[in-house]
């Protein structure tokens, strides 16, 4: 009987020492990955739209997985309506009307796939480029600290005057809810509608905490895979892979969650911005943010930022790898359990930040693991960061550092049908000291 009692605790300590070393980035007993992603949407081969979806959606409808559908130019959904989309269903955005899909404030989207029959959202071309189509847009009624009413018209060129006011968001109901999204994908998506603007793959603007966001794949986006303006969500399990513009972007007093969560980056897919895993900001200029309202509070765990470069090396020499997080000004960010692997640097505040403690006590990096980073947190365009290593690298924070290559690192990065980026178990050599080679040129 002692036997038996000391092989059960020996099992349940290596299991719970095995948790513990996958603890950091993105988590799970088993790969959540599994099923419902594709990272190879460029092979699928669809059938033809059966159902035309354009112009207005002013009541309640369903969409079936019987059918194929095409959004045809800016589709809204308006009137208070509710849209529901089937497990399965298959939505093409077409190129040639920039097709999109814009749940108006008020109105509502369910839109719940499954693990084994999830719902896609993809180009109506043979051969799929990035930008392809417009996007999914969710307008709501919560609180954004812009001046003024909030509008997304610039996504629509040719919005007739009488439809701006489905174009508008923002209220003062932060618990408001603008529906559901789970087990979705959004591919190629992004259109480019002027020289700096673009669709995004998912777009939320003062959408309220109700809303329920979950399990979406972004890729092959030309503009940002995901960006939040304002709004006060909960978010876990986003996947944005290989998208050209940002992949996570919060701005204008978004106060949200984003937790287990994963963004691939190519240093061969860019749209000419200063794209990043994540990017953290309160305004874009100081002159259109209301201060009387609340800043932008992003709390982050469990999140991995991988960069897919084979010769890591070479490509930073070439100018191709960015920093994978930038924190802007008058921002705070609690960022923790999460890795960054393959940047350069990991991170950057912006230049305008002053290095004290008042500002750095609201810029936490706490328990992450930076991995072969050609440096770890700068100020922007100073090559100086010792302050900064002195602070995030104190034993305080349970920061480690590594350099270890992609397939040391994690599970599995090569596989097109079953990728695992979860951390590699016992394959991880960190240590709480600063590699003082590690430094950004």
């Amino acid at each position: 009987m002692k036997n038996y009692t000391q092989i059960i605790f020996i099992f349940l300590f290596l299991v719970a020492n095995s948790f513990a070393q996958q603890e950091k980035g993105i988590i799970g007993s088993n790969n959540w990955l599994d099923n419902w992603t594709d990272f190879k949407p460029q092979l699928k081969d669809y059938d033809e739209p059966t159902k035309i979806l354009a112009g207005n959606i002013t009541e309640n409808t369903t969409l079936y997985k019987k059918e194929v559908y095409l959004l045809l130019g800016s589709v809204f959904v308006t009137n208070n309506a509710t849209l529901t989309i089937e497990p399965g269903t298959l939505i093409l955005g077409d190129f040639q009307t920039n097709g999109s899909l814009t749940i108006s404030r008020g109105s509502t989207i369910f839109a719940e796939g499954t693990e084994t029959d999830p719902i896609v959202f993809t180009s109506n071309r043979s051969v799929k480029r990035p930008g392809d189509w417009g996007g999914i847009v969710i307008l709501g009624n919560a609180p954004i600290n812009r001046f003024g009413s909030g509008s997304a018209a610039m996504f629509y060129p040719d919005l007739k005057a009488y439809d701006y006011v489905n174009a508008n968001y923002g209220g003062n109901d932060a618990m408001s809810s603008s529906g559901v999204i789970r087990h979705t994908r959004i591919e190629f998506a992004g259109k480019r509608i002027s020289e700096d603007v673009y669709f995004n793959g998912l777009f939320l603007a003062s959408v309220g905490k109700k809303t329920k966001i979950g399990s979406i794949m972004v890729s092959h986006s030309a503009g940002n895979g995901f960006e939040v303006w304002g709004g006060k969500l909960a978010m876990y399990r986003l996947v944005s892979f290989n998208c050209h513009g940002s992949d996570f972007k919060f701005n204008y007093g978004s106060r949200s969650i984003l937790q287990n969560s994963l963004a691939v980056r190519s240093p061969y897919a860019s749209n000419g911005g200063r794209s990043r895993c994540l990017e953290v900001r309160s305004y874009n200029k100081k002159e259109e943010c209301d201060f009387s309202k609340k800043l932008t509070l992003l709390t982050t765990k469990n999140l991995t930022f991988l960069n897919s470069s084979e010769d890591l090396e070479t490509d930073i020499k070439m100018n191709l790898v960015k920093e994978a997080v930038f924190i802007g000004q008058n921002t705070s960010i609690d960022m923790s359990k999460s890795v960054i692997s393959g940047f350069n640097p990991a991170v950057i505040l912006d230049e305008k930040i002053i290095v004290n403690q008042e500002n750095l006590e609201k810029i936490n990096f706490n328990a992450m693991l930076f991995n072969n980073c050609n440096g770890n947190i700068f100020l922007e365009y100073n090559s100086n960061n010792e302050d900064l290593e002195n602070w995030y690298g104190n034993s305080a924070f349970f920061n480690v550092y590594s350099k270890s290559d992609n397939y040391e690192t994690f599970i599995d990065t090569k596989s097109i049908k079953r990728p695992d980026f979860r951390l590699r178990i016992n394959k991880i050599i960190a240590s709480n000291e600063v590699d003082p080679d590690l430094r950004m040129d």
